[in-house]
């Protein structure tokens, strides 16, 4: 097993980059007038997550830690209701929004 030195060496942090990555990519599938709207929020969400997840494994406490790691997890909720709302709006189809699950 690799020895962890920063957040980087962090498979989640790694996969939460990655995710990222496809939100961003998605977005720009989305309407213009979501510009401001879910656009926006997916975004700020999506990020949220590897940026906790890098100030987390900073601290310098376990609880600490486990604290951060709850607020990408709530970020992780939010983007799943707003993909849900994407869905109802029916601006993806059903299989690109299956790529987040």
């Amino acid at each position: 097993m690799n020895e962890v030195k920063t957040h980087k060496d962090l498979i989640i942090y790694q996969k939460s980059v990655t995710f990222v990555t496809g939100i961003y990519k998605f977005t720009g599938s989305l309407p213009d007038d979501e510009k401001f709207g879910i656009k926006s929020q997916l975004k700020r969400a999506a990020v949220s997550i590897p940026t906790n997840i890098s100030e987390g494994a900073a601290c310098h406490s376990r609880k600490e830690f486990i604290q951060f790691h709850y607020v990408s997890l709530g970020s992780v909720s939010e983007i799943d209701t707003l993909l849900l709302i994407v869905g109802n709006l029916k601006y993806s189809d059903i299989d690109e929004l299956q790529n987040f699950n």
